[in-house]
């Protein structure tokens, strides 16, 4: 196969890793990497991944060095890379959720708002951000670049940082105090332009996408389907959330079986007022991908 029928899939290194993969995996890809290789394989023979910091993914996506990856809103904005977004894929697993970029300062501190840091030390990783958002307020600080470790710096080593939190634990645990929340951020598809406007690399991205968005819209639902007396159908779909329902008939004709769709957190009590109600054999079904 021919170098321009191969797609350059780049692939978050670092905290987003294994939850990639995983999401990969639950689309029907088999990506597997070794120690120390940067190279992944995957079951695909149209694709070539490789796995790249998430910090510096999109300028290489904007340069055509990849066609197009995933990585945080965060990082494109921080870049300023000129990349096309093709899908949030925000989903409810470990560094796939929304996480804040906030400032903050010691609890405590003389700080309370943000004029009250002009000229003030703020360190932070996301130098472009932090600049832009002092800048559009008419706020002049010093912004210091932040190795690592930048939720300990205050009160000795920065007035203020602007750092990243999902579950503001860290926040807490470090005695800190939130002013404004600068952005909220997302895993994103992004894209090449040029691989975008090619219609045999659009189209396998887009074919990619259907995949990964159907195993998103899997991962908080499940399948339930019970056995249901035909005098009590319409009691049974009273419990059922508005979703269209499969009503099959069975070999016993007085029964039928009911199939339905449905958020995973709803079964645990919807299950005992089903069996109330007179469904029997009602069985839960993990879901793999939804495709709507």
């Amino acid at each position: 196969m021919s170098d321009e029928r191969k797609l350059r899939l780049a692939l978050p290194k670092g905290s987003l890793q294994q939850t990639t993969f995983d999401l990969f995996a639950r689309a029907g890809f088999d990506i597997r990497v070794s120690p120390r290789s940067y190279y992944p394989s995957i079951n695909d023979p149209e694709v070539e991944c490789i796995l790249i910091r998430p910090q510096e993914m999109a300028r290489y996506i904007e340069q055509g060095v990849m066609d197009c990856g995933i990585t945080g809103l965060d990082w494109v904005l921080e870049t300023g890379a000129e990349v096309e977004e093709l899908a949030d894929l925000r989903a409810p697993w470990p560094n796939y959720g929304a996480v804040r970029w906030i400032l903050a300062v010691k609890d405590g501190s003389p700080f309370a708002s943000l004029d009250d840091l002009a000229g003030k030390r703020i360190a932070t990783e996301v130098v472009g951000l932090t600049h832009r958002y002092f800048d559009e307020r008419g706020v002049d600080a010093q912004i210091e670049f932040s190795w690592g470790a930048t939720e300990v710096k205050p009160p000795v080593l920065a007035d203020a940082i602007v750092d990243v939190t999902e579950t503001g634990s860290s926040l807490r645990a470090n005695q800190l105090k939130v002013l404004d929340v600068l952005l909220e951020s997302t895993p994103r598809f992004v894209a090449n332009r040029a691989a975008a406007n090619d219609d045999w690399k659009r189209g396998k991205m887009d074919r990619i996408l259907m995949l990964l968005n159907a195993a998103i819209a899997a991962a908080t639902r499940v399948g339930l389907s019970m056995n249901v007396p035909r005098e009590s159908v319409d009691s049974i779909l009273a419990l059922l959330p508005d979703s269209s329902p499969t009503i099959s008939p069975l070999s016993d004709e007085s029964w039928v079986d009911v199939f339905v769709i449905i958020e995973e957190e709803r079964v645990r009590d919807l299950i005992p007022r089903l069996s109330e109600s007179g469904a029997r054999v009602i069985v839960e079904t993990p879901l793999n991908k939804i495709i709507d």
